[in-house]
C-alpha cells in the first residue's frame, strides 16, 4: 500500500524574507518522503514572492512536489481564511494529511515521514488523532509542560483531510490573529479526536518581531491587544462544526497560470435520506470510495444517541463525528438536520415501489424476532411507520409520503438535493457531480444483491 500524501500547508503574506530561509531547507529535510507535497499560498504579498518562487523552484514545480497558489486582492491578512484556503488547496492536490506550517518554521529532518508514521500507528490502534505543537514530547495531552515547543511554532497542527472537513476548518469568526488554532484544537477534541504532541526537535522557528498585520487596511488592528475582543474560545462554548461550508472560499491562481481556480462552498455534511432498503449501503460504500468519511446505522445505540441528541440539543455530536451519513434515523430527521447543519447536501435514493416493498417484507421476516430484543429499532419503526409489524399498505403509503415530503422540502433549493433512482441506473456521474469529486475508475458499488434476492430473483437491497 502506498504512503498517504502529506501536505505542508504554508500561508505567506509578505513573509518572503522568512520563506527564503525555510522553504528550501524544509524541502531538503523531507526529501526522503516521496508522498510529500508543499503548498504555498501567496496571500496577496507585495514583496516579490511570486517572481522569486516561480524562478527558483522550476524543478520542484515540474515534479509536483511544490505547488504555488496566489490569492490576490486581500486588503489584510485573515489568518483563519488563509489557513482554510491552503488546506482546501492541499486536498485539491490529493493530500490526505494536512500540516499547518508557518512560513517562518523549519520542520527538521524527516518530519513528513514521522507524521505518516503517527497516523499509521493510530490507524492500527483504532484511534482518531491529530497532532499539535502545544503538547509535549511525551505525546498525548497532560504531560510535563516543561517540554513545550519552541517559541514561534505553537500554531502547528496536523490533521487528516477528513477531520478538517468534519470540523469545518478553522473558524473564520477569527478575522485576525487570535486563538484560531486553540479553537480548532478544542473542536477537534469535541469531535472525538485525541491530541498527540509534536516533539520539539521538529519545532524550530525564526525569531522575529511582530509581523502579524503586514497587509494593511484602514481600521485593521496594529498590535496584538487591539484584536483582543475576538479571543473568546468558541470551541469551549459548545461549537464543534464551524463555518457551515463557507470557508477558505475565493479565486486563486495556480503556478502562475492566468486561469483562476475557484474555491466555492463545500457541504457542511452529506446526508443520505432515502428510506432503508433503497441502496443506502451501496451509497455509503460509494462515498467511501470517493474518499469521504461515511457512516450507515452503526448500531441501535448509535441511532438512539443521534435521535436523542437532536431532540435535546438541536444537533448531535454523535452525528458530527462523521462527514456523510445515511440510513435511519438520518432520513427520518432530514428536516431537523437541514436546520441544524445549514449548507449541507442531501441525497434521496429511490427504488420502484414493488421491489422496495418486497425487500422490506423480506427484511422484516429475517429480523423481526431480533427486534423484539432490540427495543430502539422497534421504536424507530414506530416513528417511521406508526407500527412495528409489517403491513404492505401502511408501509407503501409511508414510503410515498417520505419521498414526497423530501421533494416538497427542497423544491426551491434544487442544488441541495440529489435524487438517485437506482432502478434507472443512477451512479457515479450523478453522485460525483453533486459532491464535486472526480469519477473513480471502479464500478459503482452494488451491495447485498446476489446473496439477498427474493423468490423472483429480485434484489432486496
Amino acid at each position: 500500500m502506498s504512503a498517504p500524501v502529506v501536505a505542508f500547508c504554508i500561508t505567506c503574506g509578505n513573509r518572503l524574507v522568512h520563506l527564503k530561509r525555510t522553504l528550501w531547507k524544509n524541502l531538503q529535510d523531507n526529501q526522503d518522503c516521496p508522498s510529500l507535497k508543499v503548498i504555498v499560498l501567496d496571500y496577496s504579498s507585495t514583496d516579490g514572492l511570486e517572481r522569486w518562487i516561480l524562478n527558483d523552484f522550476a524543478e520542484e514545480f515540474a515534479t509536483g512536489r511544490l505547488v504555488y497558489y496566489r490569492y490576490p486582492g486581500a486588503p489584510y491578512f485573515r489568518m483563519a481564511h488563509a489557513k482554510n484556503m491552503a488546506h482546501r488547496l492541499a486536498i485539491r492536490e490529493g493530500a490526505e494529511i494536512l500540516v499547518s506550517l508557518d512560513a517562518d518554521n523549519w520542520t527538521g529532518p524527516s518530519f513528513a515521514n514521522w507524521v505518516i508514521d503517527q497516523f499509521g500507528q493510530a490507524s492500527i490502534d483504532g484511534e482518531a488523532i491529530f497532532l499539535r505543537a502545544r503538547e509535549n514530547d511525551a505525546g498525548p495531552a497532560g504531560g510535563d509542560v516543561s517540554a513545550r515547543q519552541l517559541q514561534g511554532s505553537s500554531g502547528r497542527i496536523v490533521v487528516t483531510a477528513a477531520a478538517f472537513l468534519q470540523a469545518g476548518g478553522y473558524d473564520e469568526f477569527f478575522v485576525y490573529w487570535g486563538p484560531d488554532d486553540k479553537d480548532f484544537s478544542a473542536r477537534l477534541t469535541k469531535l472525538g479526536y485525541a491530541r498527540h504532541g509534536i516533539p520539539t526537535r521538529y519545532l524550530e522557528a525564526i525569531w522575529h518581531h511582530d509581523l502579524r498585520f503586514a497587509i494593511d487596511q484602514p481600521g485593521a488592528p496594529r498590535k496584538w491587544g487591539d484584536a483582543a475582543p475576538q479571543f473568546a474560545l468558541r470551541g469551549r462554548d459548545g461549537l464543534s462544526v464551524a463555518n457551515f461550508g463557507r470557508f477558505g472560499m475565493g479565486g486563486v491562481f495556480r503556478n502562475g497560470s492566468p486561469n483562476p481556480v475557484v474555491l466555492a462552498a463545500v457541504p457542511t455534511r452529506i446526508f443520505g435520506i432515502g428510506m432503508h432498503r433503497t441502496a443506502t449501503t451501496s451509497l455509503t460504500r460509494a462515498l467511501h470510495i470517493l474518499g469521504l468519511d461515511a457512516a450507515h446505522w452503526e448500531s441501535d445505540r448509535w441511532a438512539k444517541s443521534i435521535v436523542n441528541e437532536m431532540d435535546e440539543e438541536g444537533r448531535s455530536l454523535t452525528l458530527e463525528a462523521y462527514y456523510c451519513l445515511s440510513d435511519m434515523p438520518i432520513g427520518y430527521l432530514f428536516v431537523d438536520l437541514d436546520r441544524a447543519y445549514p449548507g449541507s447536501k442531501f441525497i434521496l435514493t429511490l427504488r420502484n415501489e414493488e421491489g422496495w416493498l418486497k425487500s422490506v417484507e423480506r427484511h422484516w421476516a429475517s429480523y423481526f424476532e431480533k427486534w423484539q430484543r432490540d427495543w430502539f429499532s422497534n421504536e424507530m419503526h414506530q416513528l417511521i411507520y406508526g407500527q412495528t409489524e409489517f403491513d404492505a399498505e401502511v408501509f407503501l403509503q409511508r414510503y410515498r409520503a417520505h419521498n414526497q415530503q423530501v421533494l416538497d422540502h427542497f423544491k426551491n433549493r434544487p442544488s441541495d438535493l440529489l435524487v438517485m433512482d437506482m432502478d434507472k441506473g443512477a451512479g457515479w456521474s450523478e453522485l460525483c457531480a453533486f459532491v464535486d469529486r472526480p469519477l473513480p475508475d471502479v464500478p459503482y458499488p452494488v451491495l447485498f444483491t446476489s446473496a439477498s434476492k427474493d423468490a423472483d430473483g429480485d434484489p432486496i437491497s
